[in-house]
């Protein structure tokens, strides 16, 4: 499958794409540039993108899940609590469609200011 790059600058975090209509959606838009915004510990922005909510969509995510806001639309990763979390969990605003997997760690997002500018690309 198709990987990409969020490039925030002082970071990066590559990413493989999962096979779904949103992952398609995704991909046929990029490149995307947008200014990050963070909710509790988890990065979002943003993106050009329209895809409905699929079946499968979720709230509650793990490490290394990337995710589709369709309300957003917006992209959204969450790698640890959010203002909603319960017990420890990464709960996002809303259930989002999962398109992606980080190939990496996702705990580096810390670092990451809203009004970031984040580039992504595909990458292969």
């Amino acid at each position: 499958m198709a990987r990409i790059r969020f490039d925030f600058g002082l970071l990066t975090l590559d990413a493989t794409l999962i096979d779904s209509p949103t992952a398609a959606a995704v991909l046929e838009a990029l490149p995307i540039t947008a200014s990050v915004l963070t909710w509790g510990d988890e990065v979002y922005f943003e993106v050009p993108v329209r895809a409905p909510r699929e079946d499968d969509a979720r709230a509650i995510v793990t490490p290394g899940e990337i995710a589709y806001w369709p309300e957003g639309p917006a992209i959204a990763i969450g790698f640890g609590r959010t203002p909603i979390s319960q017990d420890g969990e990464i709960r996002l605003a809303a259930p989002c469609n999962l398109f992606a997997r980080a190939d990496g760690d996702v705990q580096g997002l810390a670092v990451v200011k809203p009004g970031t500018r984040v580039l992504v690309r595909r990458i292969d």
